[in-house]
């Protein structure tokens, strides 16, 4: 799959150097941005990278007005590929047994980032474009995928968490959990500063909850990274015409 659009292009990694382009994007933002780390980053050569990245497809967005630079990636893994690798990648944070029971066809999401000088723009709208792209053409039901706030600190992050815990659960038939389990229902619900809490949310977990994305039960914090994880689910069969516009639609501007 490839689409071209506003001088960007989107594809899957074609090669161990276009794979390596996209660990070193998110060296960039995870290691040295965000202040990640994990047991195979590579800090010589600049590549975050782990175990899983062989059987994922990688999603690139390239900047073609700099040469097909990659400005952008998004990690995908179908059941399939989870099959080949034992397991999916965000099965070490949440028991997803509500998932993989539903017989349903999956798709994980992970390490969506990009490049600071292409936030607030059209770029992350055309890896969306390239998501929705991938998900028709593999038949995909449920998406799937841990995202993360900024940090460690639950008491900096309570309002924000209750926010998610009780507007934003996943219904109760696809409700996964945390397994090592960090409570969200820290706030009670009137007691939420709404403003203060959607200010803090980051912009991607925002984007899954505008195309009617939930959010399963508990939080994970992952110290090696440095962040706070939730998991979120959508269900494809549940977005509303106008959220599929969003995901879907031809951009105009």
């Amino acid at each position: 799959m490839t689409a071209t659009a506003e001088g960007f292009t989107v594809r899957l990694a074609r090669d161990d150097a276009e794979l390596e382009a996209a660990q070193r994007l998110r060296y960039d933002v995870f290691v040295t941005e965000l202040g990640g780390d994990g047991a195979l980053v590579d800090h010589e050569q600049r590549l975050e990278k782990d175990r899983f990245d062989p059987f994922f497809d990688h999603l690139l967005l390239m900047d073609d007005t700099k040469g097909g630079v990659v400005v952008g990636v998004y990690r995908l893994l179908r059941q399939d590929q989870a099959e080949a690798v034992g397991q999916f990648y965000s099965e070490d944070e949440y028991d997803l047994s509500p998932l993989r029971d539903s017989g349903r066809k999956l798709l994980e999401l992970g390490r969506s980032c990009v490049a600071p000088d292409y936030r607030g723009g059209t770029g992350l709208f055309h890896l969306w474009q390239g998501l929705a792209a991938y998900v028709l053409e593999h038949e995909i039901e449920i998406l799937f995928g841990t995202a993360s706030f900024h940090g460690t600190d639950i008491d900096a992050l309570a309002q924000s968490l209750s926010l998610l815990h009780h507007r934003h659960l996943v219904p109760q038939p696809l409700r996964v959990r945390a397994r090592a389990f960090q409570n969200m229902d820290l706030v009670a619900e009137d007691h939420i500063d709404r403003r203060a809490a959607m200010l803090q949310i980051p912009p991607l977990i925002k984007a899954y909850l505008r195309l009617g994305g939930c959010v399963g039960e508990g939080a994970f914090i992952d110290h090696d990274f440095n962040t706070t994880d939730v998991c979120l689910v959508m269900d494809t069969a549940k977005m509303t015409e106008r959220q599929k516009g969003i995901y879907v639609k031809d951009r105009k501007e």
